[in-house]
């Protein structure tokens, strides 16, 4: 499994269902990485078409496969609703290195409910894995020196 940098752009959605009845609603995003968590700025009455154009920056380590990108309505004074969410897969990207902003379906209970696009890099830490690097460093108790 490949351990690196994975940057995501995220773009914008389309589509999306509005759950504010009265007025557009003010979405927001909330990337998960297994563990780790960043959440996007809110896309103040942009409604259903919110536009972000934002990076975020995970560390990939063994065992992350996917990248979920939960998309959320922010509410004062009562609970955020969940608008839903993308689940990106991201064995294709640790093989190409990047994938250009694409839109990704956005799902909630089941049914479709939009689309959200992003850009996704992948960076690949060093050039082999961390065992094989530490073996070939302190090969017979000798280390190149930097001189």
């Amino acid at each position: 499994m490949p351990q690196g940098t994975l940057e995501v752009l995220l773009v914008g959605a389309k589509g999306l269902e509005n759950t504010d009845f009265l007025c557009n609603m003010d979405p927001y995003v909330v990337l998960t990485c297994r563990t780790q968590e960043q959440k996007s700025s809110v896309a103040s009455g942009k409604g259903s078409d919110p536009e972000w154009n934002e990076h975020f920056v995970f560390t990939i380590s063994e065992g992350i496969s996917e990248l979920t990108i939960k998309i959320m309505d922010s509410d004062s004074g009562s609970g955020d609703d969940f608008v839903g969410e993308a689940t990106i897969p991201l064995e294709a990207l640790f093989t190409e290195g990047s994938l250009e902003p694409a839109p990704y379906n956005v799902v909630k209970d089941q049914e479709y409910c939009g689309e959200i696009r992003v850009g996704l890099t992948f960076t690949q830490k060093g050039e082999c894995d961390g065992e094989s690097c530490a073996q070939e460093e302190n090969y017979g108790g000798w280390k190149e020196s930097s001189y």
